[in-house]
């Protein structure tokens, strides 16, 4: 099903699926590797190209790269701590799991 919305001045089609409830899994708050949480946002591309486009979405929002580095100041982690995912997801909405 898709349902149109008008975000702006601009019409977006939003794809809507239709779940029951005991197929539907939740996205949990916690602990991600990098690649890992990229992977649940691009699960058809292999992990170093999933792990670069969610990159390049965390780069083309205003001020989430910002928000992450104040939380956690290190680009060496190579996870995301609770509080960073909650940015991510809060930027980028939840991820297909």
């Amino acid at each position: 099903i898709y349902t149109l919305e008008f975000v702006g001045s601009v019409n977006v089609y939003k794809r809507q699926e239709l779940m029951n409830s005991k197929d539907m899994e939740i996205f949990k708050i916690r602990t991600y590797g990098r690649t890992e949480l990229a992977q649940l946002y691009c699960p058809a591309l292999c992990p170093q190209a999933a792990f670069r486009k969610l990159n390049q979405w965390i780069d083309f929002h205003p001020t989430l790269r910002h928000e992450l580095h104040a939380l956690v100041p290190s680009d060496r982690v190579r996870t995301y701590t609770p509080a960073q995912v909650r940015l991510i997801v809060e930027a980028l909405g939840e991820p297909d799991v």
